[in-house]
């Protein structure tokens, strides 16, 4: 089964415009998502790999989190994504009870002292997306899924399928999408405080994240995040690109 939960237009998603360091519009939420001890009632999904929930990020070369400016949001893969050289970006807010079946599921097996049940769920998809200055077929296809029980709030990271780190403006290779300042993948909350990067963040071993986990699923990071939690996070840090070995 794929790792990715149902998205595309037949699963009635938006879509994103074909816009280089685009961002959806701003999006009202139905139910409210509390990110540590704050409640979001809307939220944008940008094309370089981040949602956010105060402001719209067209930032294309990612930072180390803490951010100093306090921004909060959720990155999947932050980095320099051009959905006009190729892939779509999509998103849909979802109380589908077939798919929260499944969410709830998986976070019963990930976490088998927490009792949830899924109410709503918000899912974004990168699809295939292509990397700003691409003179490749590269693309990459990930996922964030942000779903509650209007008490407890969890972040589910899929990635899928990735093949390129960096842009060609943050100094990355145009035929590889290799080098320079590589994607950024985690959490920021805003208060300085409680954030996470994840293992091989913004270095060459990013690429290898469908190979890693927290969760015992390889290329799935979950996160509980209504308060700071860490849920068996690790300290190891992958292995570089051109390694045959993985870590979960």
């Amino acid at each position: 089964a794929s790792l990715l939960y149902p998205y595309g237009l037949d699963q009635h998603d938006h879509k994103n415009p074909k816009l280089d360091d685009g961002t959806s519009k701003k999006i009202s939420l139905t139910v409210p998502f509390t990110f540590y001890s704050k409640e979001y009632r809307s939220l944008y999904v940008n094309n370089n790999g981040v949602i956010s929930f105060d402001t719209e990020v067209r930032q294309y070369t990612p930072d180390p989190f803490p951010l100093a400016d306090g921004r909060p949001f959720v990155a999947p893969y932050w980095g320099d994504v051009n959905n006009v050289l190729g892939g779509d970006v999509f998103y849909r807010e979802t109380t589908d009870p077939t798919l929260l079946a499944r969410i709830t599921k998986n976070l019963n097996e990930y976490f088998p002292k927490i009792p949830f049940t899924a109410t709503w769920a918000f899912v974004a998809t990168w699809d295939h997306v292509a990397y700003y200055g691409s003179t490749s077929q590269k693309g990459n296809t990930f996922q964030a899924a942000l779903t509650t029980d209007t008490k407890m709030s969890f972040v589910i990271l899929n990635y899928w399928d990735i093949q390129w780190t960096t842009g060609t403006a943050s100094d990355g290779d145009p035929e590889t999408g290799l080098g320079g300042t590589p994607a950024h993948a985690g959490f920021n909350s805003g208060d300085e405080t409680n954030f996470y990067n994840i293992p091989g963040s913004q270095t060459e071993a990013v690429i290898n994240i469908t190979k890693t986990s927290n969760v015992n699923v390889p290329g799935r990071w979950v996160f509980r995040v209504d308060d700071f939690e860490m849920n068996r996070v690790p300290t190891e840090v992958p292995k570089a690109a051109n390694s045959n070995n993985c870590w979960l």
